[in-house]
């Protein structure tokens, strides 16, 4: 049966409520926080940058991601360098490339090359994997975000994609992969078996957690009293022929 408790890869919350984050940040499998401006838009998220010291300073402990916000690649740098100075554990977001497709590698090398541990983020594909492990220095940490549940979206299995992600990336020992976007807690297992470093999830699917290993007997019969509680408490009916005859008499 599954375990959470025995799982090599890493569980990082995705995120932007910030009383979420805290109530997360005191759960022990909880290794590391992501966050993009998606999720802060959401979360209704008004000063970008004090909303991630504030952060910081309460998850002083796990590594947390902030992502770049310009689009032009050498401003890109320039945002990298800021959000690095915003504390020692932060992991700089950068996406593969810009909104019109020119990749960011000339600033993911020098930006590497100097220290900055970088989380690459929004890849899809084997060959942005390749091309972004090539411009990583072997001695700075870094993340590879690779959007595996959006890959399923398109109807594409995944897994093959980050089991051979894994491969490419094992002569970089500093550098780990990530399986971004999960949709369901399978996922944790199959990234696990690929090969994958971290797994990032949304709070809405941390809280599934405790459903690993869940006896199905058990579920089933949860499940049945659900909707028979529900149907009870909508007070719907359904009138039987027997019914409708005695109500007929």
């Amino acid at each position: 049966m599954p375990d959470i408790n025995q799982l090599r890869i890493k569980l990082f919350c995705d995120g932007a409520d910030f009383s979420s984050l805290l109530t997360w940040a005191a759960d022990p499998r909880i290794k590391g926080f992501t966050t993009n401006p998606t999720l802060m838009r959401k979360a209704r998220v008004v000063d970008y940058e004090a909303f991630a010291r504030d952060l910081i300073k309460v998850i002083p402990d796990r590594p947390i991601s902030f992502e770049v916000l310009a689009d032009n690649p050498d401003a890109m740098e320039e945002q990298a360098l800021a959000i690095s100075s915003w504390g020692a554990n932060v992991n700089v977001k950068v996406p593969v490339t810009n909104t019109w497709g020119a990749f960011t590698g000339p600033a993911l090398r020098r930006l590497s090359r100097i220290g900055v541990v970088l989380n690459v983020t929004a890849l899809f594909t084997l060959d942005q994997v390749e091309r972004v492990a090539a411009c990583l220095d072997s001695d700075t940490p870094a993340i590879i975000s690779v959007f595996a549940g959006r890959i399923a979206d398109t109807g594409i299995d995944p897994t093959p994609v980050m089991c051979r992600a894994a491969r490419i990336l094992e002569p970089l020992p500093n550098v780990e992969l990530l399986w971004a976007s999960p949709r369901e807690m399978l996922n944790i297992f199959q990234a696990e078996d690929a090969g994958c470093h971290i797994i990032t999830m949304l709070p809405d699917m941390l809280n599934k957690l405790d459903l690993a290993g869940k006896d199905l007997d058990a579920f089933s019969l949860e499940t049945v009293k659900m909707f028979y509680r529900d149907a009870c408490a909508a007070g719907y009916q359904i009138i039987t022929r027997k019914e409708l005859a005695a109500l007929s008499t």
